[in-house]
């Protein structure tokens, strides 16, 4: 179907299915055409992929994935857009809608059953309100796919993308690092979307890495301490881990001055090896 991004035919849509925007969802639909081609492009959808696309709205980013990819699946939450979603992209032979919380999927499984023997994208316009969760459950799950590529609020993306260390980075941004490779890939203006929303946005792809640092325990103590270091932005490391990790003061100080930092070091001067080292120390370590 065409016209998809234009405002005429959407709220003419809107009309023939009786649709609102929800605000709770977070709902945002892409009215600029040139920002769906780019992402299906640039995100890597081709004739030997298959693509999980999160969220559909009237289908825009799905057509164009379609076009280019062997297969599209879509996880989809709000059920009023089934009916729209068969009407708009009826032409289209190679996409299967799924009604459900993506946050409760059976990821592996269901990639295992809709993608056997293809490589895997996942391409999504994420609400900013739900960003956070998705990606971390995204990159959690290990899924064998290539490419994570998202449209998220500009400052959502500029955090995920963030340089380690730097004063915009945080937990998320270390999360972001350790599973793949980040990189801002274009900006998205408000005025390209329908209703416009108060903020810019960014495209923004993760490129999944294939072998991680650490396994098991390791992995998961890494996380707690990056979640205790950036839970009090403006103090130091030694305060921030003591009250995060629930460990005396002597204990913190320890393990920072055996990871080679500076006692009043803070997480956002922290590299991800350095904060991998920093964790190693933090379970050796033991007040004097």
């Amino acid at each position: 179907m065409e016209n998809l991004t234009n405002l005429g035919r959407i709220r003419e849509i809107m009309d023939r299915f009786g649709f609102t925007f929800s605000k709770s969802l977070g709902q945002n639909f892409i009215i600029n055409p040139s920002v769906c081609p780019r992402i299906a492009e640039m995100g890597g959808a081709g004739p030997d992929t298959g693509v999980l696309e999160i969220g559909a709205g009237f289908g825009v980013l799905t057509h164009e994935l379609a076009l280019r990819a062997r297969k599209v699946v879509v996880v989809e939450l709000d059920s009023r857009l089934l009916p729209v979603l068969e009407y708009t992209l009826a032409e289209h032979q190679n996409i299967t809608v799924l009604n459900q919380d993506i946050l409760k999927v059976d990821l592996p499984a269901l990639l295992k059953k809709e993608f056997a023997g293809m490589e895997v994208v996942i391409c999504a316009n994420l609400p900013y309100y739900i960003t956070s969760p998705i990606l971390m459950t995204l990159l959690e799950s290990r899924l064998p796919v290539k490419a994570i590529t998202v449209m998220v609020q500009k400052e959502a993306g500029e955090r995920l993308c963030a340089p380690m260390p730097s004063r915009a980075c945080g937990a998320v941004t270390a999360a972001v690092r350790y599973y793949s490779e980040p990189r801002m890939l274009f900006p998205v203006s408000r005025g390209s979307f329908y209703p416009a929303p108060n903020v810019d946005s960014v495209v923004v792809r993760l490129d999944v890495k294939d072998k991680l640092p650490l396994e098991g325990e390791e992995e998961r103590q890494l996380f707690r301490v990056v979640r205790a270091a950036f839970g009090q932005r403006r103090k130091t490391l030694v305060n921030t881990l003591a009250a995060g990790l629930k460990i005396p003061k002597e204990q913190a100080a320890a393990a920072i001055a055996a990871s080679g930092l500076k006692p009043a070091a803070r997480p956002e001067e922290l590299s991800l090896e350095q904060f991998i080292t920093l964790s190693r120390q933090v379970s050796h370590s033991s007040p004097e």
